[in-house]
């Protein structure tokens, strides 16, 4: 029967070149990680692009009020709110990146801003007090001051949770059976951000996701030096590079001028106003747009998306473990980094970011479609967000490639995590009827339920769920808005009450007790053990 299994299941990925404690070379390492800077740049624009508009920001340099000096009143230019928060974006997610991989996790995760917080922010940006400013940039500043103070409450949530080891206490619920499809929701959730954008710009996005499936896949192996696979290395850079050339010489000659205006925003090159709007330098600091305000519904609201950054989170952790050639990261560990994400969502609300942070599930694809799992990449890529956020034109030049190249970009990432995660099955039993109901009916509702949330849900409306108590609509909208936490409820729920004795050979819980203490498995040690001797002041469990 031996022989007839081919591909018996394997603790860790073998078809990657560089694990998480080996580094390529230091010129391919930078490059590797100015790479991953520029995956994150999708979200990192596009979370602004949508939330500062509503908060009454704008992408234009303004004039303000008149300022009164010594030599008379004058008025003093405003630099575009839209290309602040995106500078502030950038800044904090290198901060946060860097700290997950010394301190928290330590796996090759970049943590940036996450689509979760978008509905409660909606919630807090329709709030009556702040609607019935009538000044814009007013309306902007303190919008972002009632984010913040929500943000800054809210974090507690993940920074309890995490360093008193609730959580890994919780994962101890877990098993593979039960993390399949959370994972695997991890990518499939975010289809809406794969062909539906790339569609809005199907002249470009089309050709980027041909190429990047053509380069990564069918050349890879194409080597220009004798040890060097370019195409497999670096396809992101090269794609973009050519995509991009092409989207500019459309955008010159005209090719969308008399395009429906969704059309443009997807595919000119010039519609972003973030090169224009940049400062050439801003350092950005905490309080920079005044003092938070605190409001307990605002606080109440931002805590369910607290709750769905760390679900999410914890997939995809689970998926970057994988491949960086690690270990599932044991509870201690988990719960480390989850406090870790706490204090960077703290920092979210000092710096006034407009979202909250999350793991970003684009660079964990990333992992995989290099091949490259080391810690080192990502923690460079920190240094390049932190960079070019400071030196904001040249930063902005990269922040405006147009969002259909990311789109497809997308479609191959979260399409790589979601398989990442599906390949937890093979620790299973899938002969076995109960397991093919628990995954099946997770993987279902996880992502027939955010649907059904998603068709009803407006910036301007309250959603599904509309009774009295705004926060409370906000709740309950985005836990049931996000196709991991549902998955989560369902598949966790059912595989700790169905069977559970008589199936824990079927769930996989042999292969997966092992990884559940930090001394479980001799590996452990190896990949998450903290950096400058820390294991002494904070021993493992």
């Amino acid at each position: 029967m031996a022989d007839i299994i081919s591909h018996p299941p394997m603790d860790q990925l073998q078809d990657l070149e560089y694990c998480i404690d080996s580094n390529p070379p230091w010129a391919e390492t930078i490059i590797l990680a100015f790479q991953n800077y520029i995956v994150m740049l999708g979200t990192s624009v596009m979370i602004p692009s949508v939330l500062v508009p509503a908060m009454g920001g704008t992408d234009e340099l303004a004039i303000s009020k008149m300022d009164v000096c010594r030599d008379g009143p004058t008025p003093s230019i405003l630099l575009g709110d839209k290309a602040r928060v995106i500078q502030t974006l950038l800044f904090v997610a290198g901060i946060n990146t860097l700290l997950q991989a010394l301190f928290g996790t330590r796996l090759p995760a970049v943590v940036g801003g996450s689509y979760a917080y978008v509905v409660p922010i909606a919630y807090i940006i329709r709030d009556t007090s702040l609607q019935r400013i009538t000044d814009g940039h007013e309306r902007f500043i303190q919008t972002m001051r009632a984010i913040q103070g929500a943000l800054i409450v809210a974090s507690s949530i993940q920074i309890i949770l995490g360093y008193s080891q609730v959580w890994g206490l919780f994962s101890r619920f877990f098993s593979p059976l039960g993390m399949a499809p959370v994972v695997g929701l991890v990518g499939l959730g975010l289809f809406q951000r794969g062909f539906p954008a790339l569609g809005n710009c199907v002249e470009i996005g089309i050709p980027m996701l041909l190429l990047v499936i053509g380069l990564s896949q069918y050349l890879k192996h194409v080597r220009l030096s004798r040890s060097f696979p370019i195409f497999e290395r670096f396809p992101v850079l090269i794609c973009i590079a050519f995509v991009w050339i092409y989207a500019i010489i459309l955008t010159a000659s005209g090719a969308y001028r008399e395009k429906r205006l969704i059309t443009q925003n997807s595919c000119r090159t010039d519609r972003a106003n973030l090169i224009s709007t940049a400062p050439w330098f801003k350092f950005p600091y905490p309080l920079q747009w005044g003092p938070p305000t605190f409001s307990a519904g605002h606080s109440f609201a931002m805590m369910s998306a607290v709750l769905v950054s760390m679900v999410e989170s914890t997939g995809a952790y689970k998926a970057a473990s994988r491949l960086a050639i690690a270990t599932p990261p044991p509870a201690y560990v988990l719960s480390r980094g989850i406090g870790w994400q706490g204090i960077g969502i703290l920092l979210d609300g000092l710096f006034g970011t407009g979202t909250g942070s999350t793991v970003s599930v684009e660079n964990v694809g990333l992992l995989g479609l290099t091949r490259v799992g080391s810690r080192r990449v990502v923690q460079i890529s920190a240094g390049f967000m932190i960079f070019f956020s400071i030196l904001g034109k040249f930063g902005a030049v990269f922040a405006s490639i147009p969002f259909s190249i990311f789109a497809a970009l997308y479609c191959v990432l979260f399409g790589l995590v979601a398989s990442v995660g599906l390949s937890f099955l093979q620790f299973t039993n899938m002969n076995s009827m109960r397991n093919l109901i628990i995954t099946g009916l997770s993987l279902f509702l996880g992502i027939s339920i955010p649907q059904f949330f998603n068709e009803y849900w407006n910036p301007a409306h309250n959603g599904l769920v509309h009774t009295h108590a705004g926060w409370f609509n906000a709740f309950l909208n985005a836990i049931f808005s996000s196709p991991a936490t549902v998955g989560l409820i369902v598949a966790v729920l059912l595989d700790n009450t169905l069977e559970v004795e008589r199936s824990k050979k079927d769930r996989g819980m042999p292969w997966w007790v092992k990884f559940r203490t930090f001394r479980g498995d001799n590996r452990n040690e190896e990949f998450y053990t903290l950096p400058f001797n820390l294991n002494r002041f904070f021993p493992p469990t």
